[in-house]
């Protein structure tokens, strides 16, 4: 199965869920229905935390909503720890944290709407993706794709 490690803003997107048919959305709806396995670390559910927090999300999610896109980080993403320490590769060192995370879970792609993160185009064995060209992988692969809508 194929593995992604999704950043916090590729999640916080799809699950403030604007526009269901937005890369991020459908990403998250594929992730539930196990098309790939989504791999999370402390670190990026806490940078999740934190993004519900801002004002944007605060007026289009509800406080049961927010729980709920939390619970389902916590449960049904599988949890890696961080092993491998990255410094400097990422414009901002919270990158280099997400970074570390998909190296450490040893994940097939790592899926960011983060442009710098996305010119490193791979890193560590790692393939880095826009979140609208994972999609169109998925959709490529026998029985995993979601339908366009």
């Amino acid at each position: 199965m194929i593995t992604a490690v999704l950043d916090a803003n590729v999640l916080a997107s799809g699950f403030v869920r604007a526009n269901p048919n937005a890369a991020p959305t459908r990403l998250i709806d594929l992730g539930q229905a196990k098309g790939y396995e989504l791999l999370v670390s402390q670190h990026i559910i806490t940078e999740v935390e934190n993004t519900f927090a801002d004002p944007y999300f605060r007026q289009r999610m509800s406080d049961r909503r927010v729980s709920h896109s939390l619970a389902l980080l916590r449960n049904q993403a599988s949890m890696v720890p961080i092993t491998v320490e990255v410094h400097g590769v990422a414009t901002h060192p919270e990158d280099d944290l997400v970074l570390a995370a998909a190296v450490s879970a040893e994940a097939d792609y790592l899926v960011t709407g983060d442009g710098p993160l996305q010119e490193l185009d791979h890193y560590e064995g790692v393939t880095i993706l826009s979140p609208r060209a994972f999609l169109d992988l998925m959709n490529k692969q026998p029985s995993q794709g979601v339908n366009e809508a």
